[in-house]
């Protein structure tokens, strides 16, 4: 089994920043693609940023130059910073990989979700 446990959500001024963690953790012999979504009420999950295990990166228009995404493959973790922060960037932000067990092929597995609010 693998899991996936993001943290450093919270509560921030428009313009601020935070930074979100992802860990990966259990039976995992390759991560491939890692990546965040984002769900705000009432809305369909998007895409906000992925990247692959040679660091190739790709942003969602509304999150380009404000985003980073980053992973450090020798902790299974991925990174998102986000900077300059508006109240539409309010969601529950997923993270989500791409993860080989040491016993089957590649899966997506999903984290639980970590709440970001951004006040006007």
């Amino acid at each position: 089994q693998v899991q996936l446990v993001e943290s450093g959500g919270g509560l921030v001024q428009a313009g601020g920043s935070l930074r979100l963690s992802c860990a990966a953790s259990g039976s995992i012999f390759s991560i491939n693609t890692m990546g965040w979504y984002r769900q705000a009420p009432g809305k369909q999950r998007e895409l906000v940023a992925t990247i692959t295990g040679s660091g190739r990166t790709n942003y969602a228009d509304s999150v380009t130059g404000r985003f980073t995404i980053s992973r450090d493959n020798a902790k299974n973790t991925v990174f998102l910073q986000m900077n300059s922060l508006k109240p539409e960037d309010t969601a529950v932000y997923y993270c989500k990989a791409d993860v080989a067990s040491f016993s089957g092929p590649y899966e997506n597995y999903w984290g639980q979700g970590t709440q970001v609010t951004v006040s006007s």
